[in-house]
C-alpha cells in the first residue's frame, strides 16, 4: 500500500502521454481512464508523436530511474518492438547539478582529508551531471588535469524506494500483462536492478577502467585514462582527465582532418578484441561515451569514458558465440543450428533440421544485398528473435552483447557510410580465435591447471570404482525402447571410451608435468612429447554428438 499512490501517479502520466494501451495492459489501471480529463497534460503536445516517443517522453517526466529503465528496455530488442526499442535509447538521464558545495563534502568525507590536502584546485561547477552522479574538474598537486566523480547525496536511498516501485509495477505486468511470458517485466527490473548496483560502486568503476587500460596499454587503438587510486573511494572516483571530440560529431572530426575510414575500421576491430580477446567489454558505447582523439588526424583512435556498464562472457559462451560468427559470416546455417544445440542454449530435443530451415530463413535475404549494406547487428536480433521461438535460453551477458554490437555497428557506419562489416570483422575474429586457441595456449593452460590436477588425482580411482559399481548393479532405468536400448548402449561405449583415454590423458600430462621439473638434466623433449601425447588423448576420447 505504500508504493500505491506512486503507482497511481505512474498511471496518471502514462494517460498524459496518451499511452492508453499500457494502461489497459494492467487491468488494475482501467477504471482511471475515467478520470483521464482530469490529469494534467504533458508538457509538449504529442498528437501525432509515434508510441515509442511518447514512452520516451512519459519515462523522462517520471524521472531518472525509469530513464534507466527504459535504457535497459532499449537493449532488449528480443523482448520490445523495434520501434520502441530505437526511441528508447535515446534516452539521457541529464538531470539538473547538486550543489557544488555538497560535492566537495561528499569527497572530503570519502577521502578522509581536506579538499585543499588533496587537490591544488577544485572547480565546483560540475562539468556535467547525471542521475547517479556528476563530473567536476580538478588539478591535483603535482599539475595533472583530473575529473572527480561524485554521487549525487542520498541516491542509494532513492534508488532503493524506487527499485522497489519499479518491482510493484513489475508484479502488476507479471501478473495482469497478456504477453507478460514474452517480456518477463520482472527479469527487466532485476536487470535494472543490478545495472544500478554497479553503477554504485566508484570503486568498481575504477577497477574497470583499469583493466580495460591495462587490455590497451598501447593506447594506439583506443585509450582509457588512468584511475588515480589515492583520490579514489565507494563514492569518489578521481581519473586522469581526457580531450577529445565526440564520434558522432562528423563536421568536427572533418574539420580536425581525421581519416573516418580508419576509426570505423579500428571501432570494429576494438570491439572484437574486447569481446573475444580480452571477455571484458565496454557496454555503454553510445557517442557520449566514445571520443576521438583529434591530435592524431593519421592514425586516429577512440577515447573510452564511463566504465560504469561494462560486459564479459562465461568462457563457454564467449567460444561458442565466436563459433556462431564465423558459421554466419561463412553461410553455414547448419553448423548454426548445431552450435546453439551444443552450447545448451536450447534444448537437444529440437530438430536440427528445422532449426537450420530456420536460420536460412532469417539469413538468406540478407546475402542477396552487397556486403557493404548488410547490418550484422541486425542480422544477429533477428536470429535471437527466431531462436526464441524454438525455447532460445540466453543470458542477460548476451543480451548487453547484442545491444553493444548494435551500437558499434552504428557508430562504425556513422562514420564511414561504406564500411564492410563483414570484410572486417572475419579476418579480426578468425585472428583473434587461432591465437587464443593454439595448441601453444593451450599446452600452457594446461600446465598452469597441473595443481588442480593432481590435487585431484588421487580422487580418481574411488570415482571410477563407484561408477563401475552402478553400473554392474544395474542401477539404471529400465528401458523397453529397443531404438532408445540401442542408443544408451552407444552411449556407455562413448561414455566408455572417453573414460579410458581421459585416464590415459591424465596420466601422460601428469608424467609430462614431473618430467618437465627434470627438464634441466634430460632436456625439455621428453615433456613435450608426453604433453603432446596426452592432449592427443584427451582430443581422441573427447565427446562426440553420434
Amino acid at each position: 500500500m505504500k508504493v500505491v499512490p506512486r503507482v497511481m501517479r505512474v498511471a496518471f502520466v502514462l494517460l498524459a502521454y496518451r499511452l492508453d494501451e499500457l494502461v489497459d495492459a494492467a487491468h488494475l489501471f482501467r477504471p482511471l481512464k475515467l478520470v483521464r480529463p482530469l490529469v494534467a497534460k504533458p508538457r509538449i503536445n504529442v498528437e501525432g508523436l509515434s508510441r515509442g516517443a511518447r514512452l520516451r517522453l512519459a519515462l523522462t517526466d517520471l524521472g531518472p530511474i525509469f530513464v534507466k529503465a527504459g535504457q535497459v528496455l532499449s537493449t532488449r530488442r528480443d523482448l520490445v518492438p523495434a520501434d520502441i526499442a530505437d526511441e528508447l535509447a535515446l534516452l539521457q538521464d541529464q538531470v539538473p547539478p547538486f550543489p557544488g558545495a555538497e560535492a566537495r563534502a561528499i569527497v572530503e568525507q570519502e577521502l578522509k582529508a581536506p579538499i585543499a590536502t588533496l587537490y591544488s584546485s577544485f572547480d565546483e561547477m560540475p562539468l556535467a551531471s547525471a542521475s547517479i552522479a556528476q563530473v567536476h574538474a580538478a588539478t591535483l598537486h603535482d599539475g595533472s588535469a583530473v575529473v572527480v566523480k561524485v554521487l549525487r547525496p542520498g541516491i542509494d536511498k532513492q534508488i532503493a524506494r524506487d527499485v522497489k516501485l519499479l518491482r510493484s509495477l513489475g508484479e502488476l505486468a507479471q501478473r495482469w500483462h497478456p504477453n507478460a511470458d514474452k517480456i518477463r517485466p520482472l527479469d527487466v527490473v532485476a536487470e535494472v536492478e543490478k545495472m544500478l548496483e554497479n553503477e554504485l560502486d566508484l570503486q568498481r568503476e575504477g577497477a574497470s577502467a583499469s583493466l580495460l587500460r591495462r587490455n590497451f596499454e598501447s593506447g594506439v587503438d583506443l585509450y582509457v585514462p588512468a584511475v588515480h587510486w589515492d583520490h579514489t573511494a565507494a563514492r569518489v572516483l578521481t581519473l586522469e582527465r581526457v580531450y577529445g571530440v565526440s564520434c558522432d560529431d562528423i563536421a568536427e572530426l572533418d574539420a580536425a582532418g581525421i581519416d573516418r575510414k580508419a576509426l570505423a575500421v579500428k571501432g570494429v576491430r576494438v570491439f572484437y578484441e574486447q569481446v573475444f580477446r580480452d571477455n571484458f567489454f565496454h557496454a555503454d558505447a553510445h557517442p557520449g561515451n566514445i571520443w576521438v582523439d583529434t591530435t592524431r588526424p593519421t592514425e586516429p583512435r577512440f577515447i573510452a569514458l564511463d566504465f560504469g556498464i561494462m560486459g564479459s562472457l562465461p568462457e563457454a559462451d564467449q567460444y561458442w558465440l565466436a563459433q556462431n560468427f564465423i558459421a554466419l559470416f561463412e553461410r553455414d546455417y547448419a553448423r548454426i543450428a548445431q552450435l546453439h544445440v551444443d552450447a545448451g542454449w536450447m534444448p537437444s530435443t529440437v530438430r536440427i533440421d528445422e532449426l537450420t530451415a530456420a536460420v536460412r530463413t532469417v539469413c538468406e535475404p540478407y546475402f542477396t544485398r552487397p556486403l557493404s549494406q548488410i547490418s550484422l547487428a541486425e542480422l544477429v536480433v533477428k536470429l535471437f528473435q527466431t531462436a526464441r521461438r524454438y525455447e532460445l535460453t540466453l543470458q542477460p551477458q548476451l543480451i548487453l552483447l547484442q545491444k553493444t554490437l548494435l551500437n558499434i555497428e552504428g557508430v562504425g557506419r556513422m562514420l564511414d557510410p561504406q564500411i564492410d562489416i563483414w570484410a572486417v570483422a572475419h579476418p579480426v575474429l578468425k585472428r583473434i580465435l587461432r591465437e587464443r586457441y593454439s595448441p601453444l595456449r593451450t599446452l600452457k593452460e594446461a600446465r598452469k591447471r597441473l595443481p588442480e590436477w593432481f590435487h585431484a588425482a588421487p580422487q580418481f580411482p574411488e570415482l571410477i570404482r563407484d561408477a563401475l559399481r552402478q553400473v554392474a548393479k544395474g542401477e539404471r532405468a529400465q528401458v523397453d525402447d529397443p531404438l532408445e536400448l540401442a542408443q544408451r548402449r552407444e552411449e556407455m561405449h562413448r561414455s566408455r571410451r572417453s573414460l579410458a583415454f581421459g585416464l590415459l590423458g591424465g596420466s601422460l600430462l601428469v608424467g609430462a608435468a614431473v618430467l618437465w621439473t627434470q627438464a634441466l638434466e634430460h632436456g625439455a623433449w621428453p615433456a613435450t612429447v608426453a604433453a603432446v601425447a596426452g592432449l592427443l588423448s584427451f582430443a581422441w576420447g573427447w565427446p562426440r554428438r553420434p
